[in-house]
């Protein structure tokens, strides 16, 4: 048993259906109905996530909620409510706290927590994971996935696999066994175009990435060719940051055909600023690094940021920054466009006297807007320069 606890010392903890659990946890009624988060299904919005009776009828995250409403019209729709949710997040990390200091939040509703050093005092790994699984039941009254490694990577892999209410341990032991048969969307960082263009190339599995060379992953993927033949292999040598201080929120979009015309980046690069300044203002959250993502027809991928003298989560702000950096990068067709804000902290309510009038006067607008958003829908106003991207 010694041997174990010296290599599984990772546990990462996701929250089955958060947002919807807090849901029905908070309102008895919605108990063992199908409940749906992201807001009004006439809307052209998407599920941000669902509960488990939702699933169901094949609703899942991203999906339009129209679709949604189509595949289940009785479902209960509701619009996200961060304030509740970052309270039961914050209640969930005390137990995490309790266990060891060396916590890494991922979102509001999973983080690692390496508990190497705690091991002496609490036991083994599986206890510990054992334990914070039945405190966040007994104590919030909401479950828990719990995956168990001794890296990031096997450990999310591990949660992943074991949801909902799930629990699994992935020794070293039998790493390569584990490992081998799993199709090659289970590798950390792969999406779906990603997962689509090795099996193009016939590589279907984890075993089929690992029997390639290293140097035919880099010449195909170029850097991530690198990390996915360490990931094969279940390497995975990052540590859980505790005190990072990089958190971002971003969004992004990949085109179904590639995209030669400026006008038309911009006006994209204006809709998710939108999105990005929508969703930090939710969250009470303000950032002071704008970045834009670029990945090009063939691949290639740049990131441009810009860092502001005053944290801000202004539509406006955010857009003029990305704008900016998107100029000269229009060298060859774009495939994907992404905009994020980094460096995030908490919003601070005298925040508006460091701006000048002008950003003052957007503020208000911008409220104005979130105030009608929230009450009637997020398509029930929006910006004349997006118009045409709506329809």
């Amino acid at each position: 048993m010694t041997q174990v606890t010296k290599l599984s010392s990772i546990i990462h903890c996701d929250m089955d259906a958060f947002y919807a659990s807090v849901e029905q946890l908070s309102n008895p009624e919605l108990q063992d109905k199908p409940v749906v988060i992201g807001g009004n299904p006439k809307s052209r919005g998407v599920v941000a996530t669902c509960s488990y009776e939702a699933r169901k009828f094949g609703i899942r995250s991203a999906m339009p909620l129209a679709e949604a409403f189509r595949r289940c019209p009785h479902a209960i729709f509701l619009p996200p409510d961060f304030s509740k949710y970052k309270k039961a997040s914050k209640e969930m990390h005390k137990i995490f706290y309790d266990y060891t200091p060396l916590i890494e939040p991922i979102s509001l509703d999973e983080a690692f927590l390496d508990v190497t050093g705690s091991l002496n005092l609490f036991g083994t790994v599986e206890s510990i994971g054992t334990e914070i699984k039945q405190r966040v039941k007994q104590e919030l009254g909401l479950t828990v996935s719990v995956g168990i490694a001794h890296n990031k990577f096997l450990a999310k892999l591990a949660s992943d696999m074991s949801k909902p209410d799930g629990f699994l341990v992935i020794s070293r032991e039998r790493l390569q066994e584990f490992l081998d048969p799993l199709d090659v969307g289970r590798i950390w960082g792969v999406g779906q175009k990603t997962a689509q263009r090795l099996k193009n190339l016939n590589i279907r599995t984890i075993r089929d990435v690992r029997l390639l060379d290293k140097r035919i992953l880099e010449n195909l993927f170029g850097s991530y060719g690198h990390q996915l033949y360490l990931l094969a292999r279940g390497i995975d040598n990052r540590p859980v940051e505790s005190d990072r201080q990089v958190k971002s929120v971003g969004r992004e979009i990949t085109f179904a055909v590639d995209i030669t015309a400026y006008d038309q980046l911009e006006r994209v690069v204006m809709e998710l600023s939108v999105d990005v300044g929508r969703h930090l203002r939710r969250t009470q959250m303000q950032g002071k690094t704008v970045t834009l993502k670029v990945k090009y027809n063939d691949f290639k991928t740049i990131t441009r940021s810009k860092t502001l003298d005053i944290a801000a989560n202004l539509d406006e702000i955010i857009y003029s920054e990305a704008r900016g950096l998107l100029e000269n990068t229009l060298t060859k067709p774009i495939r994907l466009i992404g905009v994020s804000v980094h460096n995030l902290t908490e919003k601070s309510d005298n925040q508006l006297s460091l701006f000048g009038e002008g950003e003052e006067s957007k503020s208000k607008l911008t409220r104005a807007m979130d105030i009608v958003r929230d009450k009637f829908g997020e398509e029930s106003i929006t910006r004349a320069r997006l118009l045409d991207v709506k329809d």
